[in-house]
């Protein structure tokens, strides 16, 4: 595999370096820093848990440290759209910084919902760090039981 890069001298003095973090890595070089191609600047992404129950769809996002004004929540047809921004703390100059992992800047995230749900009845709330925003159908969305007549 001719077009993977060479692992860099600084990566071998840090074996615990996961393939994960090798695979994403290469594709950050490759593809740039966000992976897309996209006319909105994304520097992460937050990790989604999308749940149904017979009345009530519900989302789950992390996103800690986002303050909840900086979040903006959207649906459009059967697409929920979080977009939101997280800031970046003041650095002391006095600092040295021997890592920085964290993750700063916009994001976007797109959800396909498995079902339609009614716009007026969509209820959002953050506590530590979890998003939560639950959603309940449309009437002619609802399983409805069908009765068997028994002849």
């Amino acid at each position: 595999m001719a077009w993977l890069p060479k692992r860099r001298r600084e990566d071998r003095q840090y074996p615990d370096v996961s393939l994960r973090d090798e695979v994403n890595r290469v594709f950050d070089e490759f593809f740039g820093r966000s992976g897309l191609a996209s006319p909105f600047e994304q520097d992460w992404m937050p990790a989604v848990d999308v749940s149904e129950t017979a009345d009530t769809i519900e989302v789950k996002a992390e996103i800690p440290g986002v303050d909840a004004k900086d979040i903006d929540i959207s649906l459009t047809g059967d697409t929920l759209t979080i977009k939101g921004e997280k800031r970046e703390e003041e650095k002391k100059e006095e600092e040295n910084y021997m890592r920085v992992e964290r993750r700063y800047g916009g994001f976007r995230r797109m959800v396909s919902l498995p079902a339609s749900v009614d716009p007026a009845k969509v209820n959002a709330k953050c506590k530590d760090g979890v998003l939560r925003i639950t959603m309940e159908k449309k009437e002619e969305t609802k399983a409805k039981p069908i009765d068997i007549k028994v002849e």
